[in-house]
């Protein structure tokens, strides 16, 4: 009897933390369906459905620009961290030195501290190196602010999920390190790979603190940075902003339904077990 009353209260409490984070999104759909001039609650359904401010905000926001950016942006950090990090992750996770210790210590160590902390001095460097308003120096900063926690990851996961004696099979037959690890390990790799995605791609899509400095040009906005001028440009149009808002979630919400499958389960080996 107790075990069925606490099921149903977990069940009831997970109904309720579900119904909480949908409100912001209800409102959301709600507002970017409303013409213009539809002043009723941000509870009511409008009364007039409308689609036209997809098409006014795609046009006036520029949002295949943004939306461009933001894509080579994010996918080019995520191609970094995840090739990178997942080479570097591996002779820590393989190899129990204290240097390799160590290493893996201060990479922990990094991800406690904020990266706005570094903001002037990264600043001074990007100018001096001419990279200011360019999409590359958006892709290293962002691979760089989340290669501590893509190492920490991918070097739990290998060190508590994959058997050593896959490698040492292949390295009797012959094959290289290299060869191991992108013929055996690298493949048994998809779960934490889906939770690196999902974190850091999330976070690089939605950046505002480092495209704000480095991306001032118009020309390589990201939609953050759109979003933000275009909220300042139609605060008495908030069916324009709301529609807008919508189209520049969807990409990671499709990212997040296709990978979740794989989340928990990368998550939770590479942090819990490692």
């Amino acid at each position: 009897m107790r075990n069925k009353t606490a099921k149903y209260l977990l069940t009831a409490l997970a109904v309720f933390i579900t119904l909480i984070h949908a409100i912001p999104f209800y409102i959301l759909i709600t507002t970017s369906l409303k013409v213009r001039g539809d002043f009723s609650s941000r509870w009511a359904l409008p009364d007039y459905f409308t689609l036209e401010n997809f098409a006014i905000a795609w046009e006036s926001a520029n949002l295949d620009r943004a939306l461009m950016n933001s894509t080579l942006i994010t996918g080019g950090a995520a191609v970094i961290l995840i090739i990178l990090g997942s080479m570097a992750a591996y002779p820590l996770a393989r190899r129990n030195t204290k240097l390799n210790k160590g290493v893996l210590i201060l990479f922990v160590a990094i991800m406690v501290v904020p990266p706005l902390t570094a903001l002037v001095p990264l600043y001074q460097m990007v100018v001096g190196l001419g990279l200011m308003n360019t999409r590359t120096i958006a892709i290293l900063v962002n691979a760089a602010a989340f290669m501590p926690l893509t190492i920490f990851l991918y070097s739990g996961f290998i060190r508590s999920t994959i058997p050593k004696e896959l490698e040492e099979a292949a390295k009797i037959d012959g094959c290289s390190t290299m060869g191991i690890f992108f013929r055996i390990v690298f493949p048994l790799l998809k779960p934490v790979t889906a939770s690196v995605l999902i974190i850091a791609c999330v976070f690089i899509w939605n950046d505002y603190q480092f495209a704000i400095f480095f991306l001032q040009s118009s020309d390589v906005h990201t939609l953050t940075v759109t979003m933000d001028s275009y909220f300042t440009e139609n605060q008495n149009n908030l069916g324009l902003v709301a529609s807008a808002a919508f189209m520049a979630m969807i990409p990671m919400a499709i990212l997040f339904l296709f990978l979740q499958k794989y989340f928990i389960a990368g998550l939770s080996s590479g942090a819990v077990k490692g």
